[in-house]
């Protein structure tokens, strides 16, 4: 008996080692690219810090409770009933001299600006995992494919989350793609997916790229965590803040509430626009991913002029009801607040036009 539990036991290890070798795990970093992390001031003990100290889990709570919170605890319309609306915008025919957004759902969108177009975190999958029969798409969210994108001029990577850096998405769309911006490591997948280093920009917090005439961007810091496989922080995590030569928009990634948002706002705002997660939150992991109460905050810490809430509507990653993130930021944003942009995927929102009105069209979606 014992002999046939070490046979399934060695045939599960060595399953589970040739499924991590499959190419949609990306690669560690080593060489230079290691020495240069190794040079990084927020990289100690073999791997990227947080500015604050920033456990997994909340004081009180463990990791065995949250498994089984996820197998057996029942939330209601944790996923949607109903499709999830979109608009199918013709991109392609968009004209690239008008200032528009896009967002796919979670937090993919595309930006185009000052005739520059940026794509921020593509996953055009229906599913945002390893395997496909896990954490798939709500229905109504797979609307948008990389044959649907013109070329790009900026393909920005905040960290490599499944949910953000997404294996098939990125390597079909590499031949539209002209320049990547990405966290320190980062690039470590995308060369082995393909693209070549020139490609390529890796920044550590507060590092700046001129990108083109009146465009730059910095890598400033979040607060979360990276990794593809069992080892973690071996990638740095990034927020971006992206200067054009009309705007100041901050693309916030996926980050817990901090003291960093007060230092970016104070170092580089205000900016016109503030893109901030707000979903897959849970007091269980409430240093990792906000509560939708503290986006408002860090949108205040930051002096934005305006919020677009990410992170919702399109995978679930957390035990909360599918649209609590729209739900709560909306009901929270009053007296004064300041202006909630909630597009339903695909609406494109012109940046110009100052009179723009958004509908709650969550509340029609069971």
């Amino acid at each position: 008996m014992l002999l046939y539990v070490l046979i399934i036991c060695a045939v599960l290890a060595v399953a589970t080692i040739i499924f991590l070798q499959q190419p949609q795990f990306g690669k560690a970093p080593t060489g230079a690219r290691l020495e240069r992390i190794k040079s990084s001031p927020n990289y100690k003990n073999g791997r990227f810090q947080n500015l604050e100290n920033t456990p997994d889990l909340a004081e009180g709570v463990n990791m065995l409770s949250v498994i089984w919170s996820f197998l057996f605890d029942k939330t209601p319309r944790q996923v949607p009933i109903d499709s999830i609306p979109h608009v199918q915008t013709d991109i392609h025919a968009l004209d690239l001299q008008t200032d528009a957004l896009i967002w796919f759902g979670h937090s993919s969108y595309f930006i185009q600006i000052a005739g520059k177009r940026l794509l921020v975190d593509p996953v055009f999958n229906g599913y945002a995992s390893p395997v496909s029969f896990t954490t798939k798409s709500f229905p109504g969210t797979t609307g948008y494919h990389v044959e649907d994108i013109p070329a790009i001029d900026f393909l920005l990577i905040t960290h490599d989350h499944w949910d953000h850096l997404d294996y098939r998405t990125v390597k079909k769309i590499a031949p539209q793609v002209k320049q990547v911006i990405c966290p320190l490591g980062v690039g470590a997948h995308l060369e082995y997916w393909g693209y070549p280093p020139s490609k390529i920009i890796e920044l550590d917090w507060h590092e700046l790229a001129n990108l083109a005439d009146g465009f730059t961007i910095r890598a400033t810091p979040a607060r979360h965590f990276s990794g593809r496989g069992f080892k973690r922080n071996g990638t740095l995590w990034t927020s971006f803040v992206l200067n054009t030569p009309s705007r100041r928009i901050f693309i916030g990634g996926d980050s817990g509430y901090g003291k960093h948002f007060a230092d970016i706002g104070q170092q580089y705002g205000p900016f016109d626009l503030a893109i901030l997660e707000d979903g897959q939150y849970n007091p269980a992991w409430i240093y990792i991913h906000m509560l939708p109460e503290q986006v408002l905050q860090a949108a205040q810490d930051l002096n934005a002029q305006s919020i677009l809430p990410v992170h919702n509507a399109k995978f679930s990653l957390a035990m909360h009801a599918w649209d609590d993130p729209l739900v709560r930021i909306t009901e929270a944003n009053k007296d004064p607040g300041l202006p909630l942009w909630t597009p339903k995927i695909g609406e494109p929102v012109f940046l110009n036009d100052s009179a723009r009105v958004f509908a709650h069209w969550w509340e029609d979606v069971r």
